[in-house]
């Protein structure tokens, strides 16, 4: 039976990588897919989903304004049998569009994978993240580490000294390096303007050996 998956986390926690690699997983078994992504994202190019370590994939852009359970209707009358939904960036859909989605999946028994945040910098739900926390199916978090040590649980913008900004637009995009994934006691800490955190962290070397391995 068709379901609503709602995969949610705080930023950069891996919600392209795994939506890029469930595409995958359909595409091995020779079953189509469509991928929709927001038209006022466009860090990577229009048209383009991509993960920060380098996997990409063609997507269908949408606008705010646009019907989700049209556009799929008529991607399945112009390019045959579909079975799988996948939705980059869906904090950013409007409540009309979660609905339609759950018509996606219960008029059309089509399976649709949402991948997002839940809240935004200053600890409020995006409206797309509201809706589909409230009408999934299955909800499922994608996990991340503070740098504390802690899990997670929330984003802090900052400014180019590492303090916390408050206010602003909700949407920013790009600026990637001005966005934190933290826990929730190390949200409360920077917001109140008591620390600051190091926009840039040691990068994993992947693919080195340890050099002290062996000594």
């Amino acid at each position: 039976m068709a379901k609503l998956y709602f995969y949610y986390s705080a930023m950069n926690a891996g919600k392209t990588t795994t939506l890029l690699q469930s595409a995958h997983n359909y595409h091995e078994r020779g079953m189509r897919t469509l991928i929709l992504t927001p038209a006022l994202d466009d860090r990577y190019g229009e048209g383009v989903v991509a993960s920060r370590i380098g996997l990409r994939a063609r997507a269908m852009r949408f606008t705010g304004e646009e019907d989700l359970f049209a556009t799929v209707d008529r991607d399945i009358g112009t390019r045959g049998a579909l079975h799988c939904v996948l939705v980059d960036e869906a904090q950013f859909l409007t409540k009309a569009q979660v609905w339609q989605l759950t018509d996606v999946v219960d008029r059309l028994g089509i399976p649709v994978l949402a991948y997002g945040l839940r809240t935004d910098f200053r600890g409020e739900l995006f409206e797309g993240s509201r809706y589909l926390l409230a009408w999934a199916d299955n909800l499922d978090e994608i996990k991340t580490i503070c740098h504390s040590g802690r899990k997670a649980t929330m984003v802090v913008r900052v400014d180019e000294h590492g303090r916390a900004v408050t206010q602003g637009p909700q949407v920013e995009i790009g600026g990637n390096d001005r966005y934190v994934s933290v826990s929730r006691a190390e949200f409360k800490t920077i917001t109140a303007g008591e620390g600051r955190i190091e926009l840039q962290q040691p990068m994993l070397p992947l693919g080195e050996s340890d050099p002290d391995e062996g000594h």
